[in-house]
């Protein structure tokens, strides 16, 4: 029998693939209006910025910059570290697009963030790309003389769970549309969908791992920064019952692979170019041969335990690659008898993280 559940998380990870064929025709639209707009302000660089797994689409997406050598610089900039330390960001300059990505638009971090733009940087131009039409990347205006546009996603990728299932694949696949002409939504994403639904349906057919002790997600290239994403949804949903570990195939090798004991899981996703796929392959060699104890389990296109069709490029793959760890964490999640949709009853962790102390920064 599938598996089921009723939580609000189990619903958003199952939904993603029709939100995307939905919102496939709209994104395109936008999107190129985006991109034509970036253009006209004449952008060289890019600032990819969020918080927690908002910061990771950053990651994702900047990972690949160098394959756009005429077009803008892209960097990924968590806010995180923007609040924290302004003085190792801020530059006056009207040839800078800075995108703020949030669930919610709402959290301390990103508050701080729009507040020292307002004071630090007002010729920036910025773009909100947000799942709710309430929060302040959705409302809150700029003072100029940057200009500022919002990408309102569909309201069902305002998530209800702890956990950003939804609302991170679409954030993702949104932004990729603005920053890359050759990325066609009315393409990709149908054809996303329909692997997703399959991976899905399999996925939930399928018996889960057992619930490790310790679980370690591996990728290189554009996978790099979503194995630190699928590294987290783990650790949220479990309450951090499972200890997670993140890195790429080969830095693994230089220390962190130290972390391996039996029983630990390692997921190793398997880049879809060819060269690089071959050192995922040494790696996972390696490790089922020094560590018959640990599961390994490989996720690629070809000869891997879970299959994702090479369809697109690393970048949009993504979407494809997370739905494994998205599934596991909540079955993991309710296998522990935790609230999958609050696993942090106490009230340690929360949806929206809020009551930072911001502190006056003078330039």
């Amino acid at each position: 029998m599938a598996f089921n559940h009723p939580s609000s998380t189990w619903k958003e990870i199952l939904q993603q693939p029709a939100i995307w064929r939905g919102w496939a025709a709209d994104l395109k639209e936008q999107a190129a209006d985006i991109r034509r707009w970036i253009k006209d302000k004449e952008i060289r660089e890019i600032w990819l910025c969020g918080a927690g797994t908002s910061a990771f689409i950053g990651d994702v997406l900047a990972a690949c910059a160098c394959s756009s050598i005429d077009g803008p610089l892209i960097r990924s900039v968590p806010t995180t570290d923007f609040v924290a330390g302004p003085a190792d960001f801020v530059r006056r300059s009207a040839d800078i697009l800075i995108v703020q990505f949030g669930r919610s638009g709402d959290s301390s971090e990103t508050i701080g963030m729009l507040e020292l733009l307002d004071s630090a940087m007002p010729e920036a131009h910025r773009l909100h790309i947000t799942c709710n039409s309430g929060g302040a990347l959705a409302t809150r205006p700029a003072p100029g003389p940057g200009e500022q546009k919002v990408m309102l996603l569909p309201e069902e990728t305002h998530d209800h769970g702890f956990a950003m299932t939804s609302s991170f694949t679409t954030m993702l696949l949104s932004a990729l549309a603005c920053i890359d002409e050759v990325f066609d939504p009315l393409v990709t994403l149908p054809a996303l969908s329909a692997a997703a639904e399959t991976m899905l349906g399999e996925l939930a057919e399928q018996d889960a791992p057992i619930c490790p002790p310790r679980m370690i997600f591996l990728g290189g290239g554009a996978l790099k920064g979503l194995a630190r994403e699928a590294a987290l949804k783990v650790l949220e949903l479990t309450a951090g019952q499972v200890m997670v570990q993140w890195d790429s195939p080969l830095g693994f090798r230089h220390g962190p692979k130290a972390a391996v004991v039996p029983g630990t899981h390692i997921a190793l996703m398997v880049h879809p170019d060819e060269h690089t796929s071959r050192y995922d392959v040494d790696v996972i060699n390696e490790l089922r041969s020094q560590y018959p104890g640990a599961v390994v389990t490989t996720l690629g296109a070809v000869g891997c335990d879970i299959t994702v069709p090479a369809i697109a490029d690393p970048r949009a793959l993504a979407v494809l690659y997370i739905l494994a760890s998205q599934v596991w964490a909540v079955r993991w999640s309710a296998e522990l008898g935790l609230e999958v949709d609050n696993p942090f009853a106490s009230g340690t962790l929360s949806r929206v993280v809020s009551g930072v102390t911001l502190y006056p920064w003078a330039a």
